[in-house]
C-alpha cells in the first residue's frame, strides 16, 4: 500500500492539513495513522484496499491526528503518580551514564545492544530515584531512613568532580573514539 501514488498523496495531503493547523507530527506517524484507517475501512466494509481510498479525508484525518496529539499533551500536562521527572541537563548522574558508554562499548567489544541495554537501565533507576523526592506513590519505599537526592547528587559530584565535562559532545565522542568505536551512518 505504501508504494502506492493514492497513499503517497493522502500523506501529502494530511501533512499540509497538519501544517496549516499549525502541528508537526513526523511523517511516518502520519503514514501509520493513514495505512491503519485505510484497512479498516478495507476490512469492515468488506472491500479492496483501492476501493477504500474514496472514504479517506485529508481534513479529517488531520483534525484526528491534531486533537489526538493536543488530548496527549493535556493528558501529559500534570506528573502522574509513579513518573519521574527529567533530570535537569547538568545532573551528575545523567552524566555518569553517559560516562559509562565508552567504558561499556570496550567492555563488551562493542556491542551496541548490550549498551543501549546498560545505559537503559541505569537511566530508568537514575530517574526514578530523581523521581521519589516527587512521587506520592513511592513515600516510604526506601524505609524509614528516607532518600536524600541531593545528598546523592554531591557525592557522585566530590567523587568525580569534573563528571559534568560528559556534557559536552565532543569530550564525549572522543572518549567513545579512544576506546576503539565510531558511529557512522551507511
Amino acid at each position: 500500500m505504501r508504494n502506492t501514488k493514492a497513499f503517497k498523496e493522502a500523506v501529502a495531503r494530511t501533512l499540509a492539513e497538519l501544517a496549516h493547523r499549525g502541528v508537526t507530527l513526523a511523517p511516518s506517524t502520519v503514514e501509520d495513522t493513514i495505512e491503519k484507517n485505510i484497512n479498516t475501512v478495507a476490512e469492515r466494509l468488506r472491500i479492496q484496499v483501492r476501493s477504500a481510498w474514496r472514504y479517506f479525508d485529508a481534513g479529517v484525518t488531520a483534525d484526528r491526528l491534531a486533537q489526538s496529539l493536543s488530548s496527549y499533551k493535556e493528558s501529559n500536562s500534570e506528573k502522574d503518580v509513579g513518573q519521574s521527572p527529567m533530570p535537569p541537563i547538568d545532573n551528575p548522574e545523567l552524566a555518569l551514564v553517559l560516562a559509562g558508554v565508552p567504558d561499556s562499548l570496550a567492555q563488551t567489544g562493542g556491542d551496541l545492544y548490550a549498551v543501549i541495554i546498560n545505559v537503559a537501565v541505569n537511566a530508568w533507576m537514575a530517574g526514578h530515584i530523581h523521581g521519589e523526592d516527587g512521587c506520592a506513590g513511592c513515600d516510604g519505599s526506601r524505609g524509614p531512613a528516607g532518600h536524600d537526592w541531593e545528598a546523592r547528587m554531591r557525592t557522585i559530584t566530590e567523587m568525580q568532580p569534573n563528571i559534568s565535562k560528559w556534557f559536552d559532545r565532543d569530550v564525549w565522542t572522543r572518549a567513545v573514539n579512544e576506546a576503539g568505536y565510531t558511529v557512522t551512518r551507511r
